[in-house]
């Protein structure tokens, strides 16, 4: 498996080949140096160009592969969480499950058992309306040639989309046009905005050429009782782009979209405690 995504222009080549290295080789105690010797960089020029590419370091890099492969193990093999451990890497099944625990935000038991479809709502829901909390409002926009989006979007503390997101909600995207959203309760601070999203095709049989879709913004800043303005332009993700590990509700795209202006749905705004 690869990272994903086409490739992009301008972007780093030697960040391109240590990033190929970490999905051919995650299941290796990979250091920094070993890393850097892929991307043909000393280890200083390698840690700094590597994060002003990605946003993260490239341990935390590594770490995210390795348990986004771990994800896909559970779910399509039937390899027992002491066999997915050591194949992605990890020397002790409990070590692997509080990291897996703590970016996914379920035990990968019960991970295994979520449908294919999603269906998970992050947990750590805090009341809404509490004090020190402001919004963050914009609008969501989808590459051309893109059919309806149902869209995840939240606040998070981390380049990383893992658990746990500060505020979230799910949003509807028709194709063509972009989609409003206010992402209300947010904690005053300053966070990463991510948006994954499963998107169908145009034309005959448009599902049979679904996509997912990423975006993230960095350092969005957010004042209590104010609300901050970020536009989201999702895209195919890229390899430079850290794999999704948290958990995620069922993203299946919506088969119509009516009525005009900007359609918002589901609303649910959460904050870890």
């Amino acid at each position: 498996m690869t990272a994903g995504g086409e490739a992009v222009a301008g972007m780093d080549k030697a960040v391109e080949k240590a990033i190929e290295c970490m999905w051919e080789r995650y299941n290796e105690p990979l250091s920094l140096a070993e890393m850097a010797s892929c991307a043909g960089l000393s280890r200083f020029h390698f840690a700094r160009r590597f994060r002003d590419e990605t946003g993260t370091t490239p341990g935390r890099f590594l770490a995210a592969v390795r348990i986004h492969r771990a994800g896909l193990l559970l779910r399509d093999t039937a390899m027992s969480v002491t066999e997915v451990a050591s194949a992605v890497g990890y020397g002790s099944p409990g070590s692997f499950t509080s990291c897996f625990t703590a970016g996914v935000g379920l035990p990968p038991g019960r991970f295994r058992r979520l449908p294919r479809t999603g269906g998970f709502e992050p947990p750590g829901a805090r009341p809404a309306g509490r004090t020190g909390t402001g919004a963050v409002a914009g609008t969501i926009g989808l590459p051309e040639g893109r059919g309806n989006a149902r869209v995840f979007l939240g606040a998070f503390p981390t380049p990383v989309l893992r658990h746990p997101p500060v505020a979230w909600m799910v949003v509807d995207v028709p194709s063509g046009r972009p989609a409003c959203y206010r992402l209300a309760d947010v904690p005053e601070g300053t966070w990463y905005l991510h948006a994954v999203g499963e998107a169908d095709g145009v034309g005959p049989d448009p599902s049979s050429r679904r996509h997912s879709l990423v975006a993230r913004n960095d350092a969005v800043p957010v004042s209590e009782d104010a609300v901050t303005s970020a536009a989201v332009r999702l895209h195919r993700p890229r390899p430079v782009d850290p794999p999704v590990l948290l958990a995620l509700p069922d993203l299946e795209p919506p088969p119509a979209l009516t009525g005009g202006g900007c359609p918002v749905i589901g609303s649910h705004p959460k904050a870890a405690v």
